[in-house]
């Protein structure tokens, strides 16, 4: 219904995604580690649809990370294949998981516990099948994993080759500290250590007799500026560079010109007692992810830099000028801004539905699938 018409039509708050930027931000992943020669595994989670999905893996619907099992069956019920759930094995989703490995040519599970490797030994796949498994490793990030230092790491990997029910797919480490970084060059030093961590974590298991068949790392600040030794590794798994955000721009990883989403919002109220604009965006269209670390507030003004995002509620949003008085006639009531969101994924999160657009126009909407 929407196709045709005009971004100022759809009704506020709208999250607008420009095609063309996502199809040159897909492009250039693709190429970069093409020239590298290494997979890319390109992660769904940011925007959880089957489009993108498409345009990610240049049309093979072939070799995706997903974040959720939501997300592996929606993939997997359109025909997407070899999906690595890359989250710690949940024990109350053994079964969903077993259903998945049997269903699918390669379903791959990630654990960082002997615990969890007992559990996929007790639910034996049918067929014969093994379950394909990576060790989650922590190569200083700080969130899941096993230390890739820990001797423990190495024996894990070593009693997941060894068990006739699992398979060692691979080791799989998420360089989450880039997002601490500024500039390209410190993203670059956490690419390195990360990379050199793994690859020295492969070649123990190696010397130990053991086949090592993937080597992963990924986050997109690392992927956006990959260094010459990750075409070392088989694998990467970037998955915000497809919509970018304000965030990624402030770390170095992309440029403004290369975000690709927007949250339309319409001014709802005038209160110049307080200095201050009503928005129908709250943190309910754009997330609170930002927590003030943008001079702009929780988001980027597009062509307003003289604006702040003050505060939002659930559904409204507070404007103020960053210094100065606020010239209401700019900005009558339902009059239109356009916010650039500090997250991409946390923002995508928040909509039902996204609008797509070319040139100005909308050209169709992108449905994601949801839960866990």
């Amino acid at each position: 219904m929407w196709a045709g018409q005009t971004l100022t039509k759809l009704p506020t708050p709208a999250f607008t995604v420009d095609v063309k930027v996502v199809q040159r931000n897909a492009q250039r992943m693709i190429d970069r580690f093409q020239a590298l020669g290494v997979q890319l595994r390109p992660h769904m989670k940011t925007h959880k649809t089957l489009e993108c999905g498409e345009i990610m893996t240049a049309g093979t619907r072939r070799c995706i990370v997903v974040s959720t099992l939501a997300e592996a069956r929606f993939y997997a019920d359109s025909g997407f294949d070899d999906i690595l759930y890359a989250y710690p094995l949940p024990f109350d989703k053994v079964e969903e998981c077993a259903a998945l490995a049997e269903r699918l040519e390669a379903f791959h599970v990630l654990v960082d516990s002997q615990e969890a490797l007992q559990q996929l030994r007790q639910r034996k796949l049918a067929n014969s099948k093994r379950w394909l498994v990576w060790l989650k490793v922590d190569c200083e990030n700080g969130r899941a994993g096993v230390k890739h230092t820990d001797p423990g790491a190495l024996e894990l990997a070593k009693e997941i080759a060894r068990q006739e029910e699992t398979e060692l797919a691979g080791v799989y480490a998420h360089c989450g500290n880039t997002y601490s970084c500024s500039g390209q060059q410190a993203i670059e030093v956490v690419a390195q250590s990360t990379t050199t961590s793994i690859l020295q974590f492969a070649s123990q298991l190696e010397k130990a007799g053991v086949k090592c068949p993937r080597t992963s790392i990924g986050s997109t600040p690392s992927c956006s500026h990959p260094v010459p030794d990750m075409g070392k590794l088989t694998e990467v798994h970037p998955g915000n560079y497809i919509f970018y955000d304000a965030q990624q721009m402030m770390i170095g990883s992309c440029k403004m010109e290369d975000i690709a989403v927007r949250v339309l919002t319409r001014v709802i109220g005038h209160y110049p007692h307080r200095n201050e604009l009503l928005v129908d965006c709250g943190w309910t269209g754009i997330s609170l992810h930002s927590l003030g670390k943008l001079p702009s507030g929780y988001a980027i003004i597009e062509g307003h830099p003289d604006l702040k995002l003050v505060g939002m509620t659930q559904e409204h949003g507070r404007i103020q000028p960053i210094s100065g008085e606020l010239d209401f006639s700019k900005f009558p009531l339902g009059s239109l801004l356009s916010l650039i969101p500090y997250h991409s994924c946390a923002t995508a999160a928040m909509h039902p539905v996204y609008y797509i657009h070319s040139d100005g126009k909308i050209v169709g909407t992108w449905t994601p699938t949801r839960g866990w």
